[in-house]
């Protein structure tokens, strides 16, 4: 079943009056439980699409549905609802406030859900010890190695148990051993039942996952499954 569908979906900036196409043309679904990377050069494209998907920006044609319905049939206060509690994002910088603990980080998402304040401790704390970092709890993320910092980046997308997990670059700017940790957090993410969707232009990166599409001046240049998938222990960059 298709948790994600794309339909000849394009998308184009209009700079200095200069319409300039991203996307263009693309079409392809995503099963929920699946996990998918996306790779392509600077430029590809890439960027543009985990947006549209994460309902960060809309296209300029075509359609996008998600869980069986299309994006305009949400409104935009489904749409922020949607992206808070069906979607995590995991991101190479890991965009947490510095000044700020561990636990209160995680919990930021909780803010816009709607769930009473008193379950925030327990959820976020069970997200953190799932990542395993229950003893810097209270350490602020500024005092966290980089590698620390993106399980705690995790540990925030998965609060709110979301259908799917969008990583843009997610072991960028970590060293091998660090990668290779976030890559081992992935894939027990998606023998949970979390899809992925990655966002690499690093194909050992790409190859954890179970199908790789690949984009080159905004279309899809190849679409396959890869044969043989990398794991964790094999982690090598």
């Amino acid at each position: 079943m298709s948790l994600i569908e794309l339909k000849n979906i394009s998308k184009s900036y209009i700079i200095d009056n200069v319409e300039t196409p991203a996307i263009c043309g693309v079409s392809f679904s995503v099963a929920q439980g699946e996990f998918m990377a996306i790779m392509g050069p600077s430029g590809s494209g890439k960027s543009t699409l985990l947006h549209i998907l994460g309902f960060l920006d809309k296209q300029t044609s075509g359609e996008y549905f998600f869980d069986n319905k299309t994006i305009d049939d949400y409104s935009k206060e489904e749409l922020a609802h949607v992206r808070n509690k069906k979607m995590g994002f995991i991101f190479q910088t890991f965009n947490l406030l510095a000044r700020t603990t561990v636990l209160e980080n995680v919990k930021l998402p909780l803010l816009y859900s709607g769930i009473k304040e008193s379950q925030w401790n327990k959820m976020a704390m069970k997200a953190i010890e799932l990542v395993g970092l229950s003893h810097r709890l209270n350490h602020l993320s500024s005092q966290l190695s980089g590698g620390e910092q993106q399980r705690v980046a995790i540990a925030r997308a998965l609060i709110n148990d979301p259908q799917v997990i969008f990583a843009d670059e997610p072991t960028g700017n970590l060293d091998s051993k660090s990668g290779g940790q976030i890559m081992e957090f992935l894939e027990k993410l998606n023998s949970m039942g979390h899809t992925i969707i990655l966002i690499t232009h690093e194909t050992y990166t790409a190859e954890f996952s179970q199908r790789i599409i690949y984009l080159k001046d905004g279309q899809i240049e190849s679409d396959k499954a890869v044969d043989h998938r990398r794991t964790s222990g094999q982690f090598v960059k």
